[in-house]
């Protein structure tokens, strides 16, 4: 499998930050009661917060429809992602606009390359594509997908996208996808030689793909103390496939939170001052993380958006090379 390497968006040496945007996922696992009556407004408010405050990108996710037995779990609301991204691109100006993560097996690989080729172009090159294999196997059957084949068909269509985005007549042939070269794939993307593609997922598969066939790694919620295996079986990974471009390696923190809360923020939560979640932010750097997303505890988007601007403010320059 030939896939080529986009641009490294995370320079050298820096601890970057995004997050990923409320409202969009409405899972019982991680939203605010607040996000249920939130509006579009509130999205673009947070959106242009971490825009205007130093954040390398927001991010939303993707589901297409949640089984009724996990419902009261995950819910049911989930953005389409594409579309909450390119409404996100008008309401922006430099923040990057991820995926986090698109299941590229529920939809044709051209399919998916035209729309983040498209996105790409209307937000003057600011995509992201963030990419997983999806864990709900009754969503795969009610769209008529094999499930226990998640993981070949991620691999068979991100080479077709890759070769999407990067040639306007791509030609592939693989188990999954046959591209013969006879249709051609415009508006053209700004990113050369296309956006960026992370892969999302903790497990060693997720870990081998993204060492072999992506740009950059955004663990799930992998724990500090957890990432230093990982991290290493990705570079050995990535050095056996001969790949010599850097990873951006990425992670999800703790929930954190400028100041002393005075509320009950109901999870466990890393609170101080901007020196303190910089100290501890900075081990994450210590074993290998090039960017962080971070998340912030929250009764209502003025709050979060309060913690967005002092994170970008406080945190952000202690965080520099």
């Amino acid at each position: 499998m030939i896939v080529s390497r986009g641009p490294s968006v995370v320079p050298r040496g820096a601890l970057a930050f995004g997050i990923q945007l409320p409202i969009q996922a409405q899972s019982s696992l991680f939203a605010e009661p607040w996000e249920a009556t939130a509006t579009p407004d509130d999205l673009a408010a947070i959106a242009r917060a971490a825009d205007e405050h130093g954040f390398l990108y927001v991010a939303v996710c993707d589901h297409v429809a949640i089984p009724r037995q996990l419902a009261a779990a995950m819910g049911t609301t989930w953005y389409d992602s594409v579309a909450t991204l390119s409404w996100l691109a008008a309401a922006t100006t430099r923040v990057r606009l991820l995926s986090h993560v698109y299941n590229l097996a529920y939809r044709h690989p051209l399919v998916t390359a035209k729309a983040f080729a498209t996105l790409d172009r209307l937000s003057a090159g600011r995509v992201i594509l963030g990419v997983g294999a999806g864990h709900v196997a009754d969503e795969f059957a009610g769209l008529g997908l094999d499930f226990a084949h998640r993981g070949r068909m991620l691999d068979d269509a991100i080479e077709v996208v890759d070769a999407a985005l990067r040639t306007e007549f791509p030609t592939v042939a693989n188990d999954s996808f046959t591209v013969d070269g006879q249709l051609g794939l415009a508006p053209r993307p700004v990113q050369d030689p296309r956006p960026p593609l992370w892969v999302g997922g903790s497990s060693p598969a997720a870990v081998r793909r993204a060492a072999r066939l992506g740009d950059g790694w955004l663990p799930q919620g992998t724990p500090l103390d957890q990432l230093p295996p990982l991290v290493e079986l990705l570079r050995t990974e990535r050095a056996a496939a001969g790949v010599t471009q850097p990873c951006d390696i990425g992670a999800i923190t703790d929930w954190l939170h400028l100041g002393q809360p005075t509320w009950d923020v109901g999870r466990p939560c890393r609170a101080g001052t901007p020196a303190r979640l910089a100290e501890h932010l900075r081990r994450y750097r210590d074993v290998g993380v090039d960017h962080l997303q971070v998340r912030f505890p929250s009764r209502g988007p003025a709050e979060l958006i309060d913690q967005i601007a002092a994170f970008g403010s406080e945190v952000g320059p202690l965080l520099a090379p």
